[in-house]
């Protein structure tokens, strides 16, 4: 018996392409965020050490949203999945639309429990 779905999926990855603020090429996708830092899905290893300036671009129904941060790579490993990598980032002065894009996700990802009734 076929089950169809009713609920609209949204990719994440879709959505949350970093881009190199400079040359304005895809480094990769957001794998998690935290106000100091991100972890960055990519199809290529990223330099340990190294600086790099990013830019997110966000849609919207008003367009594009960009945020420009540069962070710094803490780490990189090979992904479980063949011809991928997962590098850790720590962003230098986060801006306060990198703030609020986390705050926003926390939100939304966030399980809010009713209040029970008496």
């Amino acid at each position: 018996m076929r089950i169809e779905r009713r609920i609209e999926r949204h990719q994440l990855p879709y959505y949350l392409k970093v881009f190199n603020r400079i040359t304005d090429k895809p480094m990769g996708y957001i794998g998690n965020v935290s106000l100091d830092g991100l972890m960055l899905i990519s199809q290529l290893p990223m330099l340990v050490g190294a600086r790099f300036d990013m830019c997110l671009k966000i849609p919207g129904q008003a367009g594009q949203h960009l945020i420009d941060f540069s962070a710094t790579c803490q780490w990189c490993r090979e992904d479980v999945t063949p011809g991928g990598y997962d590098s850790g980032f720590a962003l230098v002065a986060p801006p306060a639309d990198y703030v609020e894009m986390v705050d926003a996700l926390r939100l939304y990802f966030s399980f809010h429990p009713l209040a029970a009734s008496v």
